[in-house]
């Protein structure tokens, strides 16, 4: 019975020893093979019968170089010796067909009925791991040039947002292409407005090493036709890509020879030319170069720069259509905002600064001028909306007004409800606020406000003085909601005596209100700047007013009425500033459209 158990147990360990899928040879003491299975004849390319009795070191041990290797370097051989197991990898073996096959093995001394009888060893061919291993690696590094492209991508976003000025813009974005993308980048733009016409406005070196500047600057008109890789890619809106060669060719034409120029003061090896570009138009190129002998630019390396020089020129195209619009919309507002009446030494005076916004306009407005009977008005309006469309509502809601007004001699109060059902009935403008104001009295004065509020900041009266007090009186609902028609609800009329050499503002809620001040605070401010600068004259107080209180975010318009001195009728009529655009443009002196929130207001626009 044991003899049988015996075989089957031999029968089974050698089926074992046949079926493994790692190699696996038996030496002798001295180091000759003796056995090995299936899979090492596979792996080695070997059948068994050349193997054995073969010395297993000479027959494969081999250094990186081919070559046999000395046996005391042989950790095969030391388990021999030492009758210790070991272990080792990226060994190499030499196959039947001369080729080597790397190989990790683990070799343990074989020992039977306490005597030392050789050594098994049992090998996998290492070169699937290792091709895993470089696999991986590969993919790591390609994961990393990825990351560093992605955060490349993202910074150059941020600095595309962050201005409006697209020579800053350019700027910028050529200095964060550098060194990460070549040793130097450029960038030539077409001029606005004039064909052909090419100007260089940026040019970044690692560290802005040595001046750049005298690079920029003018360039010549860009060529119909040559091979200039410049002009092919701002005229086909397609990368090229400079090898020495391409550089070494001569330049021909003079926009061939200012881009050459680049080459022979920063040097160059290679260089990527990317059009600026979106789907309507070429804006300009940026030309990235490196310098060390044998450089390239790869694939993936073309299509990042062509792929940020695409996203340059849509930044440039929104700036040129706000610049567009921004041209629109003052023009616009220029329209809108007409010149002031001078009557009877009463003297006038308005500002209008633009909101923060693309279109630079909104719906405030100012208006003053003489109704049938001779009366002067002052008018201060807001239309709800800050773009195009709230400037046209505005413009319908002020012709209205004008052409409700004009001939009448009713109360203020009985235009403003004519107006809200006019608006009601006959318009799609939005909610509104109004203050409609009379400036009655005989010649010289004594001068009364005759006015009524809709929903508006209450006007501020400012004494000779610098006393200072806002008249609360005459508040009624916004226009636009119909609601003195269908809610008897109405607009009081209020009288205030106007005092000699007092000033009287009109004034929209981007005075006085912001996101980070309240209404009330803003008033008190608005009110103690007034009283401070009551004795300067109307132009220099709406400046200064402006100066200080430095309104930011919505737009503000400021209309402002100055009372002679008693008894100066007889007195010849303040003159004008000669720098007032009203004057200037149009004849008529006191209105100006401040062109920024914080330029010198003194400055025409």
């Amino acid at each position: 019975m044991r003899s049988t158990d015996g075989l089957l147990g031999i029968g089974f360990m050698r089926t074992v020893f046949d079926s493994l899928g790692a190699g696996v040879f038996v030496t002798d003491t001295e180091g000759a093979l003796t056995a090995s299975n299936p899979r090492a004849q596979e792996l080695l390319g070997r059948p068994q019968e050349q193997m054995l009795g073969q010395d297993m070191h000479d027959l494969l041990h081999r250094g990186p170089d081919g070559g046999t290797l000395p046996r005391a370097e042989c950790g095969l051989l030391a388990v021999l010796d030492s009758g210790r197991p070991a272990e080792g990898s990226e060994e190499l073996f030499l196959r039947g067909d001369g080729s080597l096959v790397p190989v990790i093995w683990a070799a343990t001394p074989l020992r039977c009925e306490g005597r030392e009888r050789g050594a098994v060893v049992v090998f996998h061919d290492f070169s699937l791991h290792r091709d895993a291993a470089e696999q991986t690696a590969a993919y790591l590094a390609a994961l990393e040039g990825l990351t560093a492209r992605l955060t490349m991508v993202a910074e150059v976003s941020t600095v595309l947002i962050s201005t409006l000025e697209t020579p800053e813009m350019l700027n910028r974005l050529a200095g964060l292409l550098v060194p990460d993308m070549g040793d130097w980048a450029a960038i030539d733009v077409r001029t606005p407005g004039q064909t052909g016409e090419m100007r260089r406005v940026a040019v970044r070196t690692p560290g802005d090493r040595g001046s750049t500047e005298e690079l920029t600057g003018p360039l010549p008109p860009l060529p119909e036709s040559t091979r200039s890789a410049v002009v092919q890619a701002l005229r086909g809106a397609e990368p090229v890509v400079l090898d020495a060669a391409g550089l070494a060719e001569r330049p021909d034409s003079p926009l061939a020879f200012a881009h050459r120029e680049l080459f022979d003061r920063l040097g160059g090896t290679c260089a990527v030319v990317v059009p600026l570009h979106t789907r309507r138009q070429v804006f300009g190129a940026l030309t990235v170069a490196r310098v060390a002998p044998g450089s390239s630019f790869t694939d993936a390396e073309v299509f990042v720069l062509a792929d940020i020089a695409r996203r340059a020129g849509l930044v440039m195209e929104a700036a040129e259509l706000f610049e567009q619009q921004r041209h629109v919309a003052e023009t616009m507002q220029r329209q809108l905002l007409t010149p002031l009446p001078q009557v009877d030494h009463l003297t006038l005076a308005a500002r209008y600064r633009p909101a923060e916004s693309a279109a630079e306009i909104g719906g405030d407005w100012y208006d003053s001028f003489l109704l049938g009977d001779g009366v002067l008005t002052m008018v201060i309006g807001d239309v709800v909306g800050h773009d195009l469309k709230a400037a046209a509502h505005m413009a319908e809601v002020r012709n209205m007004l004008r052409a409700l007004a004009w001939d009448r001699t009713e109360p203020p109060s009985l235009i403003m409800r004519r107006l809200d059902e006019a608006m009601t009935h006959t318009s799609d403008a939005p909610m509104a606020t109004c203050v409609f104001a009379r400036i009655e009295g005989a010649e010289g004065g004594p001068w009364e406000l005759h006015w009524v509020n809709a929903g508006h900041p209450p006007p501020l009266l400012v004494t000779a003085d610098g006393d200072t007090r806002f008249l609360e009186a005459g508040h009624g609902p916004l226009l636009g909601l119909s609601s003195a028609l269908h809610m008897g609800l109405g607009w009081p009329d209020a009288r205030a005596e106007l005092p000699p050499r007092s000033t009287l503002l009109l004034y929209t809620d981007g005075l006085v209100e912001s996101r980070t001040r309240d209404i009330e605070a803003g008033l008190a401010t608005l009110r103690r700047h007034a009283g401070a600068l009551a004795r300067l004259d109307v132009e220099d107080f709406l400046d200064e007013l402006l100066a200080r209180i430095d309104p930011s975010g919505d737009d503000v318009a400021l209309l402002v009425l100055r009372t002679p001195q008693a008894g100066a009728q007889d007195e010849e009529a303040p003159p004008q500033h000669a720098h007032s655009p009203a004057a200037a443009d149009r004849g008529a002196p006191g209105s100006r459209i401040e062109d920024s929130p914080v330029r010198d207001t003194s400055e025409p626009v």
